[in-house]
């Protein structure tokens, strides 16, 4: 609101008219800084916990994309994120997303049907022998390595995330994952539990087939994936990660030096 202040008589009629001159101005100002506070969304509100919306396009959301068989027009069916790395192309996924890599290509940023950063084809894994030998749920995350584009790496491109285990039990998570179904991503925030020593749960809606391998944030460090128990959870409003351990510090040191 603008407050009209009272004008005094003033024998100086240069001064007054400079006054009026700068209350022109101060008006002017005034009205231009209203209209910006409408027209420009708070760029740190973020939805209540537990409640799931289409993520915002910022620094995040870009490190984060979907996992596609043969390129844009073979569909996404999985999540995956950049992590940070020596040779700055690792990204993170559910051991689960990763069968035969031929032909599959990650697409970071993926928003409205476009690949902004390109695709990014898939070069090699990293998972727990436990997984590999019999699928146990307590190892489904997995590290995966991807091709140069143009001569540059995916975390020159796009940036990457740290990786942080031993997370405490009631950790607050953030999610960014892509449904199938969806060509954004969505965005998720919510306190975490135990499900048991393994396994860690979120209660989020509409995280549905395609979540898988999505990332989960503690503070911006991956802290784990959508994945582990029932494949990740099997209704949309509970998911699950395995607890980040020693194999994953593991496979995620072997892919970050040797990928």
């Amino acid at each position: 609101m603008i407050q009209r202040i009272p004008s005094r008589p003033d024998r100086r009629p240069r001064a007054a008219a400079r006054g009026r001159r700068a209350s022109r101005i101060l008006l002017a100002v005034a009205a231009m800084a209203a209209l910006l506070s409408v027209d420009v969304p708070d760029a740190r509100a973020e939805p209540p916990l537990g409640v799931t919306t289409t993520a915002a396009a910022d620094a995040t959301a870009h490190r984060v994309g979907a996992l596609f068989a043969g390129g844009l027009d073979g569909g996404h069916f999985c999540t995956a994120s950049v992590v940070r790395s020596e040779d700055r192309d690792v990204i993170a996924t559910a051991a689960h997303c990763l069968g035969d890599l031929e032909g599959t290509y990650f697409a970071p940023g993926f928003r409205d049907g476009e690949a902004p950063y390109g695709l990014w084809k898939l070069t090699g894994m990293y998972v727990a022998p436990d997984w590999t030998d019999g699928e146990d749920p307590d190892d489904d995350i997995a590290f995966a390595t991807v091709e140069s584009v143009d001569g540059r790496r995916i975390e020159d491109v796009v940036g990457g995330f740290p990786v942080a285990a031993e997370q405490p039990a009631d950790a607050t998570v953030a999610i960014v994952g892509y449904p199938s179904r969806d060509e954004s991503p969505l965005y998720c925030a919510n306190g975490t539990s135990l499900f048991s020593e393994t396994q860690r749960r979120i209660e989020c809606p509409d995280l549905s087939g395609g979540t898988s391998g999505s990332p989960w944030l503690v503070d911006g460090a991956l802290a784990g994936v959508l994945g582990g128990y029932e494949g990740g959870g099997t209704v949309p409003e509970v998911s699950y990660s395995a607890v980040m351990g020693d194999q994953a510090v593991e496979l995620y040191r072997e892919a970050a030096v040797n990928g």
